[in-house]
């Protein structure tokens, strides 16, 4: 690995006043060899809980005066001096101040003053005693910082605290959490005299430096997902590690070749690798040779082909992995289907007695906790074993969205590989993972014997600032209802499937006691078996006894999955079938409207083989009757409609589907291009499947920079919050043989990609230069931008999403949009003025869910300008 001299100045208060520029902002000028530290510049700070939402987060309506005029302008328009007024708010200006790192410093905070050392701070910087000056803490808005150089020079950009930052004009993905510091190194070109960064959504924790490359291609082992080699196992591993092209050109050809010392020597060919950017790439380590546990060295080479890039030099680096016995803890490796990343999870294997298939335990770490640390916790048990998904990240997705998707992948996998007893499987977690927990046993509740949170939060409403729009006018509420499933006291009675375990300690000051004492009555009123233990004295992390707590195990061990025959009665609610659709024996198949909670309440009898039940808006469901003998009728009522069905023949499974008016009927099985369980919406679930970013270059050139700029973007921000790696993929090489069955995300209108024509010929919503089209309802002008899903016409599962623009404002609007952040709601379409960004709804033009066919016509559809009337169906809260 290279170690780099770190050449900085530590700025004194007097020293900092002294270096601001007569423009108002510092500029730092430095040798090209050296790094330079963003130590200084100007600040517009929103008043604290302000912007970046309506009112708070998680939601896709928000504003932001400034970004505002970022849209309207462009990114490289905005370089302002000390004094000048950023933005408004409520009437009120808000200045560009200076803003630096200082040693020591008093700030107030949310009313309380203390003092800080090393910290960023805003002006006026006030005199106060010794020598401390006192100023206001950063936290919020947007810092600006030139930077002048001396020539042209690439350099990595490394910095945290932040979500986006703009160089000379184009956005590149922001490391928002604060603790990862020098994982981003996004290569730039920057170029000689002022160089002007922008970062926005900046935090107190926001760290920035300029390091030059050493080479235009390069290797790091920062952020590397590796496994375990564990002796015995011959099967090769996956490791992924990051490619560093600061090149104009894509890198196709290359390999990597991974030696283990006294090993193997594994070629792996390696995906195209897009321009100015990074991108972790998979490859194979073959076993080590080892038969003692300790480490193995591991050298890697990237090659490519001759001619392919300039210079001769091919970029190397060596790194160790841990060599373990099979019944120690460790780590695992796999390929995603989400993306063909390479993931891992941590496993506790179980020191298993007797002949018995084991058990299956799945633990989910909390925020900041590495998988593997969080498997750690657990001793062996003697009856099943653990593994630990990550959630994509540390921090991830909060268990929702692709953390939850992450966490199947992992259940999946972890059932082919120990082969558990299909009735004791069992999920647990702490914390982050707690609400997870709730999360995932609430969503999935068959999966499930028992499952027991711990120091759980129980909703983004409860815990997570996500607000509600029960009163709000219906295109807000349409949007909103995209994120019905992270609504866990609406689903709520699905928790009848399987026995809980709270767990929580009563001075717990993370995530508060309340958090569990609400669960446990809103359990008292309706569930049987549950138990509740409040820890006197506890905080929130108590050592590895809240997570391996012996009663959670001890009230896991006397519950099972009931058998199809066993499980007699079911009553499941559900709010997309997408996501979740099964219980047992029934499935969901479509709603009558789309993301309104279905609920299904259903008994059987086997031997007189009938079904009986209700149903809220549920249009198609089917019941698995294969358990009953293959002969006669199975009766079925339902919502008080009597039907007899022949049994079926092959699947074992009876499909129903409301008529025209609403009478139910035997059906066929529905069509895999309707909606369904395998494909149902809304934008996001085109998110998945392998999915890849396709950018047109078929516009302007300012049209195809920002198609190119924005792919990068999502895909630089999908690495850092979901350890991603994504195939970027120019228009023009995209074809739909080689790629068939993967999830697409396109970017840009229909007259500048090319690949828009093969997979939405038939789309009711089309965007070209000027205007949006919805079928035959058409909007006009260049600030509109949108984003909404259609299923691939040529795949049975996979999905195209649209990210596109009228103009450069609109196609600006999208820099920023919020998809990656969990519990933030999407509908199938919705279309954006670029005003949402200083008057928040009023900037929404409208929102829709396509109807089960797919088309606008058996959907809903709601504009601003005639707000749809339409009654909300049922909310099945216990």
């Amino acid at each position: 690995m290279n170690h780099r001299v770190e050449k900085t100045g530590r700025w004194m208060f007097a020293a900092m006043i002294a270096l601001v520029s007569a423009a108002g902002a510092t500029e730092s000028t430095r040798a090209q060899s050296e790094r330079i530290e963003i130590r200084e510049g100007l600040a517009a700070q929103q008043p604290f809980g302000a912007g970046r939402g309506r009112a708070g987060a998680r939601s896709a309506i928000y504003s932001d005066p400034l970004e505002h005029r970022l849209v309207l302008e462009g990114a490289s328009s905005m370089t302002p001096k000390e004094g000048d007024i950023a933005l408004e708010r409520e009437g009120e200006p808000v200045h560009w101040q200076k803003a630096a790192i200082l040693e020591r410093a008093r700030v107030g905070f949310r009313g309380n003053e203390r003092e800080v050392t090393n910290t960023w701070v805003v002006g006026p910087f006030e005199e106060g005693e010794n020598g401390v000056p006192s100023a206001r803490p950063l936290f919020g808005g947007w810092v600006y910082a030139p930077v002048e150089l001396e020539q042209d020079q690439l350099m990595l950009v490394e910095a945290t605290g932040f979500a986006v930052v703009y160089v000379n004009g184009e956005p590149r993905g922001g490391a928002i959490y604060g603790a990862d510091f020098g994982m981003t190194a996004h290569p730039v070109q920057l170029r000689k005299g002022t160089n002007h960064l922008l970062f926005e959504g900046v935090r107190n924790s926001f760290q920035a430096r300029l390091v030059p490359a050493e080479a235009p291609v390069s290797l790091t082992t920062a952020d590397m997902t590796a496994p375990d080699l564990l002796i015995g196992d011959n099967q090769v591993v996956w490791v992924g590690m990051r490619v560093i092209n600061g090149t104009d050109r894509f890198i196709k050809g290359a390999a990597i070749e991974a030696t283990v010392e006294g090993g193997r020597t594994l070629r792996t060919e390696l995906p195209a690798i897009a321009p100015m950017t990074t991108r972790k790439v998979p490859f194979k380590v073959a076993p080590a040779p080892n038969t003692e546990p300790g480490r193995a060295a591991v050298s890697v080479k990237l090659e490519w082909p001759e001619g392919h890039l300039t210079g001769d030099a091919r970029p190397s680096e060596s790194f160790h992995l841990a060599v373990k016995s099979p019944e120690a803890h460790h780590s695992t490796t796999f390929l995603s289907d989400i993306d063909g990343s390479v993931q891992y999870y941590g496993v506790s294997p179980g020191a298993i007695e007797g002949d018995a298939k084991p058990a299956l335990f799945v633990s989910l770490h909390g925020a900041a906790v590495h998988a593997d640390n969080q498997a750690r916790q657990y001793s062996p048990k003697t009856w099943g074993h653990l593994v630990a998904p990550t959630n994509r990240r540390p921090y991830g997705f909060d268990w929702e969205d692709w953390g939850r998707l992450d966490a199947l992948e992992v259940f999946e996998l972890a059932k082919e590989r120990f082969k558990p007893d299909p009735q004791r499987i069992y999920l647990t977690g702490h914390s982050m993972g707690g609400h997870g927990t709730w999360h995932l046993g609430v969503t999935f509740p068959a999966k499930w014997a028992a499952i027991a949170p711990s120091a759980g939060w129980y909703s983004f409403w409860s815990y997570g600032g996500k607000e509600r729009y029960d009163s709000a006018p219906p295109l807000e509420q349409v949007i909103m209802r995209a994120a019905a499933g992270s609504d866990t006291e609406a689903l709520a009675r699905n928790y009848l499937h399987h026995g809980i375990y709270i767990l929580h300690g009563d001075a717990d000051d993370n995530v508060p006691v309340d958090q569990a004492r609400h669960m446990r009555k809103l359990l008292a009123e309706f569930h049987p078996d549950f138990a509740y233990y409040e820890r006197p004295g506890a905080g929130h992390w108590w050592g590895s006894a809240c997570v391996d707590w012996p009663a959670i195990f001890e009230f896991f061990q006397a519950r099972t999955i009931p058998t199809p025959a066993e499980a007699r009665r079911i009553e499941f609610v559900t709010a997309n079938p997408g996501v979740s659709a099964t219980s047992h024996w029934v499935t969901i198949e479509t709603q009558q409207r789309a993301l309104v909670f279905s609920k299904v309440v259903i008994e059987q009898n086997v031997g007189e083989r009938t079904f009986k039940g209700t149903t809220e808006n549920v249009e198609r469901l089917s019941l698995d009757v294969a358990r009953l003998a293959p002969e006669g009728e199975v009766k079925i009522e339902l919502d008080g409609q009597s039907i007899a069905a022949p049994y079926p023949t092959g699947e074992g499974r009876v499909y129903l589907a409301r008529n025209g008016e609403g009478a139910w009927s035997l059906a066929d099985k529905a069509s895999p291009k309707h909606k369904g369980p395998h494909r149902a919406g809304p934008f996001k679930d085109a998110f998945r499947h392998r999915m890849m970013f396709v950018y047109g270059t078929g516009g302007t050139p300012q049209e195809n920079d920002w198609a190119y700029q924005k792919a990068r973007l999502d895909a630089e921000i999908f690495w850092y919050r979901g350890n991603g790696a994504i195939d970027i993929v120019p228009d023009s090489a995209f074809t739909l043989e080689s790629t068939r069955d993967r999830g697409v995300i396109l970017y840009g209108h229909a007259e500048m990609n090319s690949a828009w024509d093969r997979l939405l010929g038939d789309s009711p919503v089309r965007v070209q230069r000027g205007s949006v089209t919805v079928d035959g309802r058409t909007m006009r002008g260049e600030d509109l931008g949108t984003h909404f899903v259609r299923p691939r016409p040529d795949s049975d599962a996979a999905c195209v999403a649209v990210i596109a623009g009228t103009g450069m404002p609109g196609m600006r609007l999208l820099h920023n949009q919020r998809y990656f952040v969990s519990g933030t709601g999407y509908p199938d379409w919705m279309i954006l003025h670029t005003d949402m960004l200083r008057d928040g709804e009023a900037g929404v033009i409208a929102a829709g869910y396509f109807g089960n066919d797919w088309s606008v016509q058996t959907g809903e559809s709601h504009w601003r300008d005639a707000q749809s009337t339409t009654d909300a169906a049922h909310d099945p809260r216990p």
